[in-house]
């Protein structure tokens, strides 16, 4: 299935795609696409659902709890960045308050003289994870979706302390346009993940190339923290970004993002001044 959130900012419902591309209101079925629906979804007939409209879409899961990120999973973003491959997973938070859907503006934070972008494929978790074992990782996935890990590089590297001050101001984490469940990706490897700045493409890479898999990531983060359902993971970028182009370049005022992974749908970000 593909779940999503439908509606006006702060007020979405929950909802599902139908085979004929139309969002249908799930809102009679479960309250919201968070972790309480996701660690038990009840069975439903998508057909006769009502049909929600030509709507907005929101952030594809609700009430996320941690928003996780992986840095530098790929060794080819590494090296654009010149840092060493990593031999375990590099763990870093994202403010929860980043979260915004897969079609709203991306507000450039005052005095942002470096916002760039990455592309990642993120997991949604759908079951408790504490101190998982080596091959439990997967059972304890509830889907993925589309993830833009937008960072402010100035923000991030030239003004001291952990990465988190350039990962989280508002509107830094769009999440969408759905969410696939687990069994209908299946293996979330060999798949394209791109993302373009005004028509041009700037990041053209594929899932295979992952240090770290999704399901072993799961594994790695529940040693450290306890992952509760409606959790997201974001699992990494790779090559392409802006900091690592030769001039660098960043966004501005007016540019629009697209990106997306396939089988997973595309997002469409209009950049504005904040």
């Amino acid at each position: 299935m593909k779940l999503v959130r439908w509606g006006d900012k702060g007020q979405e419902k929950p909802g599902v795609l139908g085979a004929d591309g139309q969002v249908r209101d799930l809102s009679g079925v479960v309250e919201d696409i968070n972790g309480a629906s996701l660690s038990k979804m009840p069975s439903f007939d998508i057909d006769g659902l009502p049909l929600a409209g030509d709507v907005r879409l929101g952030a594809c899961v609700g009430d996320v709890g941690k928003l996780v990120c992986v840095g530098l999973n790929y060794a080819d973003h590494a090296a654009e960045g010149g840092w060493d491959v990593p031999t375990e997973p590099v763990l870093f938070m994202k403010a929860t308050t980043a979260i915004s859907g897969p079609t709203d503006p991306v507000i450039l934070p005052p005095g942002s003289e470096k916002t760039d972008w990455e592309v990642e494929l993120g997991v949604v978790i759908g079951q408790r994870a504490k101190n998982l074992s080596e091959g439990q990782g997967a059972d304890h996935i509830a889907g993925y979706c589309v993830v833009n890990d937008i960072s402010e590089r100035a923000f991030q590297q030239e003004m001291g302390g952990q990465w988190t001050k350039g990962k989280s101001c508002d509107t830094f984490a769009p999440l969408g346009p759905w969410m696939v469940t687990a069994d209908e990706v299946g293996d979330p490897s060999g798949r394209a993940i791109w993302l373009e700045v005004d028509g041009q493409r700037m990041q053209d890479g594929n899932t295979d190339t992952m240090i770290f898999g999704p399901a072993f990531i799961v594994e790695y983060v529940s040693r450290f923290m306890t992952l509760e359902p409606g959790d997201v993971i974001t699992t990494g970028t790779p090559p392409g970004v802006g900091m690592g182009r030769r001039p660098q370049v960043f966004l501005r005022d007016g540019q629009e993002m697209r990106l997306g992974i396939d089988g997973l749908g595309e997002q469409r970000l209009p950049v504005r001044a904040g």
